[in-house]
């Protein structure tokens, strides 16, 4: 019984860190930050999990950075900004998944778009001011 309890108390913090934070982590970073917490915690279980989230909807995976998966806990429909110098994932709050691309979409495959992840790629405004100075 208490594995059973200890198996969800780590599901859900692994689930509870991806929706508290914007930082759209990997799994390595999700392992490590909550192994201060969970000492038990296995990579394993990050992953397991991760995969499960994904299935469920619970979770996205964003985009693959420098070789590395990255996951948002917001499932909403979103569009992103990655950083091609350091790495960053930044949700674009102010822009939304046009409709008119989601229609096209649907018209040239003549299929139903279920989800969209728009994403754009450059240097974000940090790794500009360190060019710049």
């Amino acid at each position: 019984m208490a594995t059973t309890n200890k198996h969800f108390r780590k599901r859900d913090a692994i689930l509870e860190y991806l929706r508290s934070t914007k930082a759209h982590p990997s799994a390595e970073t999700i392992y490590t930050d909550l192994k201060q917490q969970i000492p038990d915690l296995a990579m394993g279980t990050v992953y397991r999990n991760l995969t499960l989230f994904k299935e469920q909807g619970l979770v996205s995976s964003v985009a693959t950075v420098k070789g590395v998966e990255r996951f948002d806990g917001n499932v909403k429909p979103h569009v992103h900004f990655i950083c091609t110098d350091c790495s960053a994932v930044i949700d674009l709050e102010d822009m939304a998944v046009p409709q008119a691309l989601t229609s096209a979409a649907e018209r040239s495959c003549g299929g139903k778009v279920t989800e969209c992840q728009l994403s754009f790629t450059g240097k974000c405004q940090s790794c500009i001011n360190k060019l710049e100075n």
